[in-house]
């Protein structure tokens, strides 16, 4: 493993870390997709299902069940804790994942590195990720305002997608037989859907105002 992909998976844990912050500590979840988190939720069930057959390392192991354990207990709270569930906005929240969902498995099905079932499971949790924040953005839009804690949360975590696109370059040219193709084009789409919000993010702070997104 790489200090990039070392990078890549503090980045992504501080992101998690930051949103639980925000739920636990505030007992709302205002500001947060449920969609979003659900999608994640299903990114990591999906690809992960080699975490009892497949042995790699302690820390690839333990980062897997802190991944999936994370994305359910968030989908959790946001569902069934008396406090938090009522701070939910579902009337911004209406962006219709089930169709990305079915998007991105057949997607899985067509291309993929291999024709086997965690192969495509794990392209079809690829391919999901690429746009699971849609839903997030798109409340933020609808929202205008949005929180710090919030931002730093999308921050951070188009920031691990960076990181990890530095991460798959670097493995390109130091190792003989690199192929993931699938998660280099999709790392490149799913930066590339936080470039606006990276935008006014950097503004907010240059500025030193609260950050906003145009509807």
């Amino acid at each position: 493993m790489n200090i990039f992909r070392f990078a890549g998976d503090m980045t992504h844990l501080i992101s998690i870390l930051i949103l639980l912050l925000k739920i636990y500590a505030t007992k709302s979840c205002a500001g947060i997709s449920l969609k979003t988190q659900e999608l994640y939720a299903l990114v990591f069930l999906a690809r992960y299902l080699d975490l009892f057959t497949d042995y790699v390392s302690l820390y690839n192991s333990v980062m897997k069940v802190v991944f999936v354990a994370s994305s359910l207990a968030i989908v959790w709270c946001m569902r069934r804790h008396p406090l938090v569930r009522r701070s939910y906005d579902k009337d911004l929240d209406t962006f219709r994942h089930q169709y990305v969902v079915l998007a991105c498995f057949v997607l899985a099905l067509i291309l993929n590195e291999k024709f086997t079932f965690q192969e495509v499971f794990w392209a079809f949790s690829i391919y999901l990720e690429a746009v699971a924040i849609l839903p997030q953005l798109v409340l933020l839009q609808r929202s205008g305002n949005v929180d710090n804690l919030t931002g730093q949360y999308v921050l951070f975590l188009g920031a691990y997608r960076g990181l990890y696109i530095i991460n798959w370059i670097y493995r390109y040219f130091t190792e003989d037989h690199f192929t993931r193709w699938i998660s280099c084009v999709s790392g490149l789409v799913q930066t590339a859907l936080y470039a606006d919000f990276f935008y006014y993010y950097y503004i907010s702070w240059k500025t030193n105002t609260k950050l906003k997104l145009p509807a």
